[in-house]
C-alpha cells in the first residue's frame, strides 16, 4: 500500500526529505500502557494507540510543497506550497533536546500556524528544508 505522500504527488513533484515520528515522543503512551497492562489489559490499548500514531503520521517536503498527514480512520492533513511558507520553527522541551525530537511549526501566508508534533530530528528536517529553499 502506497503512503499518503506518494499517492498525492503531482506531475513532476519529487520528495526531497521525509520526517518520522520519534519513538521518544510516544513514551508517555508506552509507559501508561505498561502500568495499565495489569488492569484488564487496558494498557494494550495505549500501546496500540502509540503504534498507530507512529505508523500513520507522515511528513515530507517536496520540490513544490510541505505535506503532513495524521490519523488512521479519521485523517487530518497539512499541505502548504513552498512559495506560501513564511517560516518554519522548531519547538523542543528538555526531553526533546535530550532525545532529539520536537514539534515543527510551519507558518504560511494567510494560514494559521500548522504544528506538527513529535517529529524525530526536527532541526535536521528544518535545515534540509532551508537549504533546499536557499538553492531554489
Amino acid at each position: 500500500m502506497a503512503s499518503y505522500i506518494d499517492s498525492t504527488l503531482i506531475g513532476d513533484e519529487k520528495v526531497i526529505y521525509e520526517g518520522k515520528v520519534s519513538i521518544w515522543s510516544l513514551l508517555p503512551l508506552i509507559i501508561v500502557g505498561f502500568f495499565l497492562l495489569f488492569f484488564y489489559g487496558i494498557g494494550i490499548l495505549f500501546w496500540i494507540a502509540a503504534y498507530l500514531r507512529y505508523k500513520t503520521t507522515e511528513l515530507a517536503f517536496t520540490n513544490k510543497r510541505v505535506i503532513a498527514k495524521f490519523g488512521f480512520i479519521s485523517r487530518r492533513t497539512v499541505e502548504l506550497s513552498l512559495p506560501k511558507i513564511e517560516s518554519m520553527q522548531v519547538s523542543q522541551g528538555i526531553l526533546g533536546r535530550m532525545f532529539d525530537y520536537g514539534s515543527l511549526i510551519i507558518s504560511g501566508a494567510g494560514n494559521p500556524q500548522a504544528p506538527i508534533p513529535g517529529i524525530s530530528q526536527p532541526m535536521i528536517f528544518r535545515r534540509a528544508f532551508m537549504e533546499y529553499i536557499d538553492r531554489a
